[in-house]
């Protein structure tokens, strides 16, 4: 790493746009390496080209700089696609990389429409049989506010507007 750092530092007319690294180097980590590039040569483009696939290396491969990642898996082919592509200004993943990136950035499965918490049942119980808000807040020993406030998600979960509506989906066990 140092040497080639070294060769392109003393050598101006040597340009270098793009390096292919692995993160298994002897003496040094790709990730660190890639850290190393990045502080001398800012401008260059790091495709990380490695046998490694997990999360853990990914994310911080692409933290530290890296523009691309690819797993040595792929043809010789594909690898030029990549290098033409990051040379254009892209960035390239294999398939199976690229899932994992989207997987990290996909939102959390939300909750299935109809599907309440614990608490929010027992303040839906406490309406069904007729309580006030002041009176279900007192049987559940919480505040009148957090009970509008569980009442407001309980609206926005069961895709309702009124207590009427609520009453009606009980009776069809709805919810």
């Amino acid at each position: 790493m140092e040497q080639f750092l070294a060769i392109s530092a003393a050598n101006p007319k040597l340009r270098t746009d793009i390096v292919l690294l692995d993160i298994q180097l002897p003496g040094i980590s790709g990730l660190e390496g890639i850290r190393l590039i990045r502080r001398r040569l800012s401008k260059v483009d790091i495709i990380m080209l490695t046998t490694f696939e997990d999360n853990d290396k990914i994310f911080k491969a692409l933290c530290a700089g890296a523009c691309s990642y690819l797993s040595k898996q792929i043809s010789l082919s594909k690898i030029e696609d990549a290098i033409l592509t990051v040379h254009a200004g892209g960035s390239y993943m294999t398939p199976t990389i690229a899932r994992k990136v989207v997987g990290y950035f996909k939102p959390q499965a939300a909750k299935e429409a109809g599907e309440l918490t614990k608490r929010q049942e027992e303040v839906v119980d406490g309406l069904l049989k007729g309580l006030s808000y002041k009176m279900v807040a007192a049987e559940l020993n919480i505040t009148l506010d957090t009970v509008r406030a569980h009442v407001k998600n309980i609206y926005k979960v069961l895709q309702i507007h009124s207590k009427a509506e609520l009453i009606k989906r009980s009776y069809r066990k709805n919810f």
